[in-house]
Protein backbone atom coordinates (compact mmCIF):
# COMPACT_ATOMS: atom_id res chain seq x y z
CA UNK A 1 0.00 0.00 0.00
CA UNK A 2 1.17 3.71 -0.67
CA UNK A 3 1.54 6.22 2.45
CA UNK A 4 0.97 9.68 2.79
CA UNK A 5 3.92 11.44 3.76
CA UNK A 6 1.99 14.27 5.41
CA UNK A 7 3.89 17.62 3.76
CA UNK A 8 4.93 20.49 5.56
CA UNK A 9 3.72 23.65 5.29
CA UNK A 10 4.87 27.14 6.20
CA UNK A 11 3.57 30.81 6.67
CA UNK A 12 5.32 33.70 5.35
CA UNK A 13 4.58 37.57 5.59
CA UNK A 14 6.24 40.16 3.84
CA UNK A 15 5.93 43.64 2.42
CA UNK A 16 6.92 45.46 -0.65
CA UNK A 17 6.40 48.91 -2.55
CA UNK A 18 3.75 49.10 -5.13
CA UNK A 19 5.01 50.32 -8.39
CA UNK A 20 1.33 50.87 -9.14
CA UNK A 21 -1.54 53.00 -7.48
CA UNK A 22 -2.62 50.99 -4.57
CA UNK A 23 -6.04 52.89 -4.22
CA UNK A 24 -7.02 51.31 -7.71
CA UNK A 25 -8.97 49.02 -8.43
CA UNK A 26 -7.92 47.57 -11.35
CA UNK A 27 -4.74 47.44 -10.37
CA UNK A 28 -5.62 45.32 -7.22
CA UNK A 29 -7.93 42.96 -9.19
CA UNK A 30 -5.43 42.49 -11.53
CA UNK A 31 -3.17 41.59 -9.02
CA UNK A 32 -5.69 39.15 -7.26
CA UNK A 33 -6.29 37.87 -10.21
CA UNK A 34 -3.02 36.68 -11.43
CA UNK A 35 -2.53 35.79 -7.64
CA UNK A 36 -5.76 33.60 -7.43
CA UNK A 37 -4.68 31.45 -11.14
CA UNK A 38 -1.02 30.82 -9.45
CA UNK A 39 -1.89 29.77 -5.67
CA UNK A 40 -4.94 27.52 -6.94
CA UNK A 41 -2.10 25.75 -9.08
CA UNK A 42 0.68 25.99 -6.65
CA UNK A 43 -2.11 25.18 -3.38
CA UNK A 44 -1.29 28.59 -1.56
CA UNK A 45 -3.32 30.13 0.05
CA UNK A 46 -3.45 33.89 2.10
CA UNK A 47 -4.30 37.28 1.86
CA UNK A 48 -3.41 40.69 0.70
CA UNK A 49 -3.56 44.20 2.25
CA UNK A 50 -2.85 47.07 -0.16
CA UNK A 51 -2.33 50.94 1.35
CA UNK A 52 -0.36 54.30 0.83
CA UNK A 53 1.66 52.83 -2.20
CA UNK A 54 2.21 49.86 0.11
CA UNK A 55 1.68 45.71 0.16
CA UNK A 56 1.60 43.20 3.11
CA UNK A 57 1.11 39.67 2.53
CA UNK A 58 0.70 36.40 4.27
CA UNK A 59 0.74 33.10 2.21
CA UNK A 60 0.69 29.48 3.70
CA UNK A 61 1.72 26.75 1.83
CA UNK A 62 4.43 23.69 0.96
CA UNK A 63 8.09 25.23 1.43
CA UNK A 64 9.37 24.37 -2.51
CA UNK A 65 6.35 26.61 -3.53
CA UNK A 66 7.01 29.11 -1.14
CA UNK A 67 10.37 29.26 -2.35
CA UNK A 68 9.03 29.87 -6.00
CA UNK A 69 6.69 32.56 -5.06
CA UNK A 70 9.39 34.38 -4.05
CA UNK A 71 11.50 33.99 -6.81
CA UNK A 72 8.42 35.12 -8.69
CA UNK A 73 7.77 37.85 -6.49
CA UNK A 74 11.26 39.04 -6.86
CA UNK A 75 11.33 39.65 -10.57
CA UNK A 76 7.23 40.86 -10.48
CA UNK A 77 7.57 44.95 -12.24
CA UNK A 78 4.06 45.58 -9.84
CA UNK A 79 6.46 45.76 -6.84
CA UNK A 80 9.84 46.11 -5.37
CA UNK A 81 11.86 45.99 -2.15
CA UNK A 82 9.96 43.12 -0.61
CA UNK A 83 11.10 42.81 2.90
CA UNK A 84 10.48 39.10 4.61
CA UNK A 85 9.14 39.63 7.74
CA UNK A 86 9.11 36.67 8.88
CA UNK A 87 8.66 33.31 7.49
CA UNK A 88 7.74 29.90 9.98
CA UNK A 89 6.84 26.46 9.86
CA UNK A 90 2.97 25.87 10.87
CA UNK A 91 0.90 22.58 12.20
CA UNK A 92 -2.50 24.47 9.74
CA UNK A 93 -3.21 26.92 7.42
CA UNK A 94 -5.21 29.72 8.96
CA UNK A 95 -6.08 30.92 5.41
CA UNK A 96 -7.15 28.17 3.88
CA UNK A 97 -10.13 28.99 2.49
CA UNK A 98 -8.61 31.84 0.56
CA UNK A 99 -6.37 31.27 -2.25
CA UNK A 100 -6.45 35.23 -1.69
CA UNK A 101 -8.19 37.17 -0.15
CA UNK A 102 -8.20 40.92 -0.21
CA UNK A 103 -8.51 42.84 2.97
CA UNK A 104 -11.11 46.35 2.75
CA UNK A 105 -9.23 49.31 4.04
CA UNK A 106 -10.52 50.00 7.80
CA UNK A 107 -9.14 52.24 10.12
CA UNK A 108 -7.38 49.26 12.02
CA UNK A 109 -6.14 47.45 8.74
CA UNK A 110 -4.69 50.83 7.65
CA UNK A 111 -3.33 51.38 11.22
CA UNK A 112 -1.55 48.01 11.10
CA UNK A 113 -0.50 48.65 7.75
CA UNK A 114 1.52 52.05 8.46
CA UNK A 115 2.99 50.50 11.43
CA UNK A 116 4.38 47.78 9.37
CA UNK A 117 5.28 49.70 7.23
CA UNK A 118 7.38 52.11 9.63
CA UNK A 119 8.74 49.42 11.23
CA UNK A 120 6.74 50.01 14.69
CA UNK A 121 6.62 47.13 16.92
CA UNK A 122 4.55 44.52 14.72
CA UNK A 123 5.66 40.85 14.64
CA UNK A 124 4.27 38.84 11.88
CA UNK A 125 2.36 36.92 14.37
CA UNK A 126 0.17 40.94 15.43
CA UNK A 127 -0.28 40.95 11.39
CA UNK A 128 -1.49 37.58 11.03
CA UNK A 129 -4.00 38.13 13.60
CA UNK A 130 -5.01 41.60 11.99
CA UNK A 131 -5.72 40.43 8.36
CA UNK A 132 -7.63 37.82 9.60
CA UNK A 133 -9.56 40.01 12.35
CA UNK A 134 -9.96 42.16 9.21
CA UNK A 135 -11.76 38.60 7.14
CA UNK A 136 -13.98 38.01 9.73
CA UNK A 137 -15.19 41.52 10.10
CA UNK A 138 -16.41 42.85 6.88
CA UNK A 139 -17.20 41.72 3.89
CA UNK A 140 -13.31 40.82 1.66
CA UNK A 141 -12.72 40.40 -1.69
CA UNK A 142 -12.07 37.11 -2.20
CA UNK A 143 -10.60 35.75 -5.68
Amino acid sequence: PEFLVPQSLQRLVYESMATGSTESLLNIATILGVSQRNNDRDDLTGALAAHGGRFIQVVEGEPGRLDALLARLASDPRHRDIRLIDRETISERLFGQWSMASLRTSPQLTAMVEAVMERRDHTAQSIVDAMLAGLKSGPAATV
